[in-house]
């Protein structure tokens, strides 16, 4: 079994990857190499204020994505202020504020928290948060 250490390296070379694919979809519209999440995965979206959350189911989410995409396409998505916390060596949580700028203008903002899972030896996501920001 790899030390919680080495885990978190190999953790975040794929997240890091994830980033890149993230960009490459941004300028390609082809949203195919970020749909990295399991079967039972789902996303709770909070809009603002004390409304509840809006719950998609996975392919609500890929939906989503390829409608957002195609929406901002040419826009640069950033992950900024990144934390990664392993849970252990099978589950990590990874917190970030998420930016899609185009030509230096902030376009969206959202506070998101994704939970990871290894799964038949690959990371995937199981759940995520996010939160629209003012």
């Amino acid at each position: 079994m790899l030390e919680l250490q080495d885990r978190l390296k190999e953790f975040t070379e794929v997240h890091d990857e994830f980033i890149r694919d993230w960009n490459d979809a941004m300028s390609s519209g082809d949203t195919s190499s970020v749909e990295r999440m399991a079967e039972d995965y789902y996303v709770a979206f909070f809009r603002s204020g004390n409304e509840k959350p809006i719950i998609y189911s996975k392919q609500e989410a890929v939906n989503g994505m390829e409608q957002s995409v195609k929406h901002f396409l040419g826009a640069n998505k950033r992950f900024e202020n990144r934390v990664i916390r392993l849970r252990n060596n099978e589950n990590t949580v990874v917190f970030y504020e998420q930016l899609i700028v185009k030509d230096e203008e902030v376009l969206a903002r959202l506070f998101t928290i994704e939970n990871w899972q290894r799964i038949n030896g690959k990371w995937m996501i199981i759940r995520e948060t996010e939160e629209h920001i003012n």
